[in-house]
């Protein structure tokens, strides 16, 4: 394909996503039946699916999704995945039998759905989905990986009969104007995607959590196997961990993806696909888990524009958005530098700033706090730098992250800590933009 076409295609898409997103007044409302009637009308390709693994929660989905992929496509499967939100362009949403889908392609699913749908009211995120669902149906694959969008029971991508097994990763308070403060409140959200008869593996959960999942797989008809309770992991000094699940026990290498908390997911990637998939040969499939990448999470970036003003600092990036994911954060940067590093971070103001960084204050060297560029919901940077200064008296406001890096090279201060950037994916996309490095 020429540079041209190329270019056309993507002009298609980027038009035709602009236009589907124009069909609803409002960017998220959950629920089934406008997906569903729009699946009908493509002629359900969600009944054309390969085996799927179902996962919701809050924190580590696609963490435990990369990692199967990778275990999966180690053990010589065809992967499909449809994960969201993405960083950079809207086809990292879409992975075909192992790679992001092309523009070509994108634009015509998207322009086929656009004509069987019409004027009908529908929502972004359904209106993909459901494009999403079209192109897995017509490329053959071994396993597709399901991330919900938000929530469960009236998610979107929660339109399947009989998945090969459904994952609930650990549940926390976020999108609390969509799901509510309440745990177990969410936690029945996030259960609305078990089955009858189909397998759940759980990641292990609060007290709270945990009944309010064992009740809605009681009344269904299904049975949770949870880590901790039904399966349980233990760390080895290299940095792999031990598996048991019931009789069988599993060695596991040290994943590639950074952190305790990668481990216990690592942990639950492994319980699923051997759950879904039975016949898989687990020595190749677990091998597959030092090859795990996951953009945006603990991720040192490659070089590139941004890099070069950093004065030799190694510069990582992390997605990490509420008070359990700067928890997980906090908890992982002294394996990677054992001393303080230099912040910078922006947020949305859909969740209180003042949670997450309280987490990161004991070891920020100094921290910049910015405004994401082209989110209308981004906190102001000086919003942030007020929420910060309880924790963080130094903090400062930049204008760019380009400015702060800079910033950063300039002082004196800590002259070989390395910088981390997080508080939001799209601050985590915006950097990668920036950068030069987009996710493949």
């Amino acid at each position: 394909m020429t540079d041209t076409s190329v270019s056309d295609s993507a002009a298609r898409a980027t038009a035709a996503l602009d236009r589907l997103a124009e069909l609803h007044p409002k960017l998220i409302d959950l629920g089934l039946e406008r997906t569903f009637a729009l699946l009908e009308r493509l002629g359900n390709p969600h009944h054309k699916l390969p085996p799927t693994i179902h996962v919701a929660g809050t924190n580590g989905k696609g963490s435990v999704i990369a990692m199967m992929r990778a275990m999966a496509e180690s053990a010589g499967l065809t992967v499909h995945v449809y994960a969201s939100p993405h960083l950079c362009r809207f086809n990292e949403r879409i992975r075909l039998a192992g790679s992001l889908i092309r523009d070509g392609d994108l634009a015509d699913l998207l322009e086929e759905v656009e004509r069987v749908n019409g004027d009908t009211p529908v929502t972004f995120f359904e209106v993909t989905t459901a494009a999403a669902m079209l192109a897995f149906s017509q490329t053959p694959a071994d396993l597709l990986l399901l991330e919900t969008g938000l929530g469960g029971a009236l998610d979107s991508t929660n339109v399947l009969a009989t998945p090969a097994a459904t994952v609930i990763t650990p549940i926390a308070r976020d999108h609390e104007h969509f799901l509510g403060s309440d745990i177990a409140g969410i936690a029945v959200q996030k259960a609305g995607i078990m089955r009858a008869g189909t397998p759940c593996l759980s990641a292990a959960q609060t007290g709270e959590a945990m009944a309010a999942l064992d009740a809605e797989a009681e009344r269904i008809g299904t049975d949770i196997h949870a880590m901790g309770r039904d399966m349980a992991w233990q760390g080895s000094s290299d940095g792999g961990l031990t598996l048991r699940i019931g009789s069988d026990t599993h060695t596991l290498p040290a994943p590639a993806l950074r952190g305790e908390h990668q481990r216990a997911n690592a942990a639950l990637a492994t319980t699923a696909l051997v759950t879904a998939m039975p016949n898989i040969d687990v020595k190749q499939m677990t091998d597959g888990l030092t090859a795990a990448h996951w953009p945006g999470r603990l991720h040192k970036l490659d070089d590139g524009t941004l890099t070069a003003l950093a004065g030799g600092r190694d510069i990582w990036i992390d997605g990490a958005h509420n008070v359990h994911g700067a928890l997980a954060l906090a908890a992982a940067l002294p394996s990677i530098h054992n001393g303080g590093w230099h912040f910078i971070c922006g947020a949305l103001n859909t969740r209180p700033a003042e949670e997450f960084l309280k987490e990161i204050a004991p070891l920020a060297e100094s921290l910049h706090c910015l405004t994401i560029p082209d989110q209308p919901a981004a906190l102001e940077a000086e919003e942030l730098v007020d929420a910060a200064k309880p924790y963080s008296p130094a903090a400062r406001a930049a204008t760019s992250v380009a400015g702060a890096i800079q910033a950063i090279t300039d002082g004196s201060v800590a002259p070989t800590a390395p910088v981390m950037i997080c508080g939001s994916l799209y601050l985590a996309g915006h950097v990668l933009l920036e950068n030069g490095t987009l996710p493949t």
